[in-house]
């Protein structure tokens, strides 16, 4: 997915990290006054995108047609995240009328620059009155994993997470598939445990995800949507999966030409982090999500619900 880096700029980006990157941003747009107003409050705080996508997938059923809502990375805090700003989202996502939506992970903040928690029961409360005929499915992040509400709140491995979208009643899908009916067609529905569940030292993990026990779980030739929420596991992703749905990159956070590529081919072996990715006959979405990582900043690439429009007179994209 995109051509090697020069081996002197390859050096210079591996220098870098997702960490540094954002912070670096985050100072030169704090710099100047009226850039660091926009990417510090009003793009992350009070903008919202509808983002749209029409395809016909490979292995996809003829006639069938699911519109799907992807909401990922609320990283629900104050003061940007509240659960108020999310029962809005909720209802905005309800305005679309989707035939299902998929909670893509990272409920859990993701910075230290808050003044306040928003807990698993809140951030459940809010989105409790999504309403969509097929049902709410969720997985989980690695924040979600990583730390409780806060990143300085202990680790119960997702398990207050997992509650709060129970008690929502909402499927929590982990490394497990379930089969749906619309129009009396079948399709399944995979969730992939996260990818990055257990921090191991600097820069490495231990995935909680298992893609082959997952797509095991599929027992006839209906076509299959995955739900992950790193993208990195797309490269393993056979073409039986007529698309991938992930989140976690925040298309970049920080979007600006030309460095934001380079950088996010050092940092996820991807120049692509946003957007309708096709790799032969694979097709992958990756949503901007909606909270922050690292800092509370968002420049260009604003936060937003993702609808994609699924097979029937879709136009394969």
């Amino acid at each position: 997915m995109g051509a090697g880096l020069p081996p002197r700029i390859g050096f210079l980006m591996a220098l870098l990290t997702r960490r540094h990157f954002i912070q670096g941003a985050s100072a030169f747009t704090l710099a100047t006054a009226g850039l660091g107003t926009y990417a510090c409050a009003i793009e992350p705080g009070f903008l919202l995108d509808i983002t749209t996508y029409r395809i016909t997938p490979p292995h996809w059923t003829p006639g069938l047609q699911v519109k799907a809502a992807l909401i990922a990375d609320i990283h629900a805090c104050e003061p940007q995240m509240s659960a108020a700003r999310i029962r809005r989202i909720a209802e905005a996502t309800n305005a679309l009328n989707p035939d299902v939506v998929f909670l893509l992970g990272d409920f859990n903040a993701g910075h230290r620059f808050v003044t306040g928690p928003v807990f698993p029961e809140q951030w459940a409360e809010a989105l409790s009155v999504l309403d969509a005929p097929l049902g709410t499915y969720a997985i989980l992040g690695n924040h979600d994993w990583w730390h409780g509400a806060l990143v300085r709140m202990r680790s119960d491995d997702g398990e207050s997470v997992r509650r709060a979208l129970q008690h929502a009643d909402f499927k929590v899908l982990e490394n497990a598939a379930v089969p749906l009916v619309k129009d009396g067609m079948s399709f399944w529905v995979a969730g992939l445990g996260d990818q990055l569940a257990y921090p191991q030292g600097p820069n490495s993990f231990q995935g909680f995800d298992d893609l082959n026990g997952t797509l095991a779980q599929v027992t006839d030739g209906a076509p299959v949507l995955l739900l992950a929420h790193e993208p990195f596991v797309f490269r393993r992703v056979p073409e039986r999966v007529s698309l991938t749905l992930c989140g976690h990159t925040h298309g970049g956070q920080v979007n600006l030409p030309i460095i934001t590529e380079l950088f996010t081919e050092s940092q996820f072996g991807m120049r692509q982090v946003y957007g309708h990715i096709v790799d032969g006959n694979r097709h992958m979405i990756i949503s901007a999500g909606l909270g922050t990582s690292i800092a509370p900043i968002r420049l260009f690439r604003p936060p937003e619900i993702v609808l994609v429009t699924i097979g029937a007179d879709s136009a394969l994209a």
